[in-house]
């Protein structure tokens, strides 16, 4: 078999040229544009609501505390107090499993910080033009923010007092690299039994297993040893009771448990659309190139996480229960729940990938998503609800 080349000239400049193997028509239809919209007016429903509740309410709280402060000791025993003042003995009490958590919120602000510098890199540069780019600038950066990851899980896990900060820092080094290589490799070993293309070569294992060690552990303990240092220090508003005090009993739906599993519906709804358009660049023949859309997407899904896992918290708290720092970190964290069983919906009625190897590949793959996603969520869920937290019984008055 033989065949012959004929070349023509072209008027289409050479960096336009990739332009033909995009679809403006899919990427940027109207649907697009809708969901961008109805997220963004969501964010402003739910800043206003947030604000205003908290505003309202805070506002009736600190008028009913300072009422209390000018009553007498007779007065103030037959008063009816009740409300989030009553745990400020316990409300920075440490969580429970210190070590997985302050790993965990370090994974976490790792994540955001990959995201938001790969997306503003593919803004930049036009990464999808070659394949593979993507996932090396992503590991790269990964490898680069370790020290992000060491300062904010070295420095929570110095303010909760714990003691065996080596440990921790290598399973907040070691946390997402180990899921994301293990369901990697386990994956790799069907693809390799089935002859596939997509098999990843024994030499660029050892290389990431590689940057593991020799940078991404090094890097961590610089940020572990700054975050220990610069602000390892307990500097609570309020001083922690000896004794925990009893969480009284209350409405089934101001169970964490409730809680959490409710948290993640709106954080979902405002980028489920976005999560059809990246799955079907990644798991279709589409090249997606609207990293502006996605900019805007992790922007908003910020807001409303933080905003939704606010008011979880301020219910919690005021149904006098002060275990809001893990409640806060799974409902934004169940976001994942959600996209994960949106994965399952898109396996069965968008695509048509069939067999144990395809449906392993599609599965492992959004499981490390969901996974990496949902700890993102939590951790940002976590740090803006410490905030909240710190800032309402910085201006309460306590005994």
């Amino acid at each position: 078999m033989s065949y012959s080349v004929k070349w023509k000239k072209s008027d289409v400049k050479f960096e336009d040229r990739f332009d033909k193997y995009l679809d403006p028509s899919f990427f940027q239809h109207r649907i697009h544009w809708f969901s961008i919209f109805n997220s963004f007016m969501m964010v402003i429903f739910l800043v206003g609501l947030v604000s205003m509740i908290l505003m309202r309410t805070l506002r009736k709280d600190y008028a009913r505390y300072s009422k209390e402060e000018e009553m007498d000791d007779m007065d103030r025993d037959l008063g009816d107090e009740y409300g989030w003042k009553q745990v400020h003995g316990d409300v920075f009490r440490p969580s429970s499993h210190p070590l997985i958590f302050s790993s965990l919120i370090g994974s976490g602000c790792q994540i955001f910080a990959v995201s938001l510098i790969v997306i503003i890199v593919a803004m930049i540069e036009d990464l999808y033009t070659e394949r593979g780019s993507m996932l090396s600038t992503a590991i790269f950066v990964y490898a680069a923010t370790s020290p992000v990851n060491g300062y904010f899980g070295g420095s929570l896990y110095a303010r909760q007092g714990g003691r065996r900060w080596i440990k921790q820092m290598f399973i907040g080094a070691f946390l997402i690299p180990a899921m994301a290589c293990g369901t990697a490799f386990f994956i790799n070993f069907i693809a390799i039994y089935y002859h596939a293309s997509r098999a990843i070569p024994f030499g660029t294992m050892v290389a990431v297993c590689c940057i593991c060690f020799f940078v991404i552990l090094p890097l961590n303990l610089v940020g572990t040893i700054l975050g220990r240092n610069l602000s390892g220090q307990p500097n609570f508003p309020c001083r922690v009771n000896a004794v925990p005090r009893p969480i009284p009993e209350k409405k089934w739906f101001m169970e964490p448990a409730v809680i959490v599993c409710l948290g993640g519906i709106l954080p979902f709804g405002s980028i489920f659309i976005e999560m059809y358009f990246i799955f079907t660049s990644f798991w279709a023949y589409k090249i997606y190139y609207v990293y502006g859309f996605m900019m805007l997407v992790l922007v908003i899904l910020c807001i409303v996480t933080v905003c939704v896992t606010i008011v979880c918290t301020y219910f919690l708290l005021n149904a006098e229960d002060y275990r809001w720092q893990w409640t806060s970190f799974l409902s934004a964290a169940s976001t994942a729940i959600y996209v994960y069983m949106y994965s399952f919906y898109y396996y069965f009625f968008k695509t048509k990938m069939y067999g144990l190897f395809q449906t392993s590949f599609y599965f492992g793959y959004m499981a490390v998503f969901s996974t990496a996603l949902g700890i993102m969520c939590g951790a940002i869920g976590y740090m803006g609800t410490s905030a909240f937290v710190r800032k309402i019984y910085t201006n309460v008055k306590i005994d």
